[in-house]
């Protein structure tokens, strides 16, 4: 093989194109961002996707929120069941 021709750059290109489809192929295919032709990540993300984002990040703190609470009033019941039946009574009276 004549390493000095043209068919060894045309090779070399081609192999660098045909690589560089591949990744980005793969990258999309599994959910990744793809890159440019200098290597530079483009990102998918648009605004619908980040509205979502921001919906869920939001979702999220409520629900937090409202677990924490939950397991206040558990801790309370879980209190009021071992506990001595007088001391109960006691406590029940008064959240009343």
């Amino acid at each position: 093989m004549d390493w000095s021709g043209p068919g060894f750059v045309i090779a070399l290109v081609a192999i660098s194109t045909f690589g560089w489809l591949a990744n980005n192929w793969i990258r999309a295919k599994h959910g990744y961002s793809i890159s440019d032709d200098h290597g530079k990540n483009i990102d998918k993300i648009d605004a619908h996707t980040n509205r979502k984002i921001d919906l869920l990040a939001a979702e999220n703190e409520r629900l937090a929120g409202q677990i924490s609470r939950l397991e206040d009033r558990i801790s309370v019941l879980e209190r009021i069941a071992t506990d001595p039946a007088e001391r109960t009574a006691r406590a029940i009276d008064a959240l009343r």
